[in-house]
């Protein structure tokens, strides 16, 4: 379960560097000097930027449920499975919003959820 956990915070960690890559780096203009001030009036970003911050929102969302579904899993193994559904429709889930992938998204989502499901019965049985 430990692998499972890691690779949950290092997409968040990835996944916590696309807003600013967006904003900042991956423009028309790149605006890396606005990096250094103190920000008051940040560059307007792009639609994959405002994308990707509601994607890094929804993510932290579903780690309040994860983790502590994935700690009180380590007594059970049969969390383990909805842990690895959780984090894999979340590698897929993350470039599938991104990118506004419209039905996929969703239906990708919803197998996270499954597997969250999946870890919460294991650790209430």
């Amino acid at each position: 379960m430990t692998f499972w956990i890691l690779a949950a915070l290092a997409l968040y960690f990835v996944q916590t560097l696309l807003p600013p890559l967006f904003r900042y780096v991956l423009r028309a203009d790149p605006q890396i000097l606005a990096t250094l001030g103190p920000r008051d009036a940040p560059p307007e970003t792009s639609r994959l930027g405002e994308r990707s911050e509601r994607a890094l929102r929804n993510s932290g969302e579903a780690l309040l449920i994860f983790l502590p579904l994935a700690l009180l899993g380590q007594a059970a193994p049969e969390a383990v499975t909805g842990a690895q559904i959780f984090v894999l429709a979340r590698l897929a889930y993350v470039p599938l919003y991104v990118f506004g992938v419209p039905v996929v998204r969703s239906l990708v989502w919803t197998v996270g959820v499954v597997g969250l499901g999946l870890m919460a019965l294991a650790v209430a049985g």
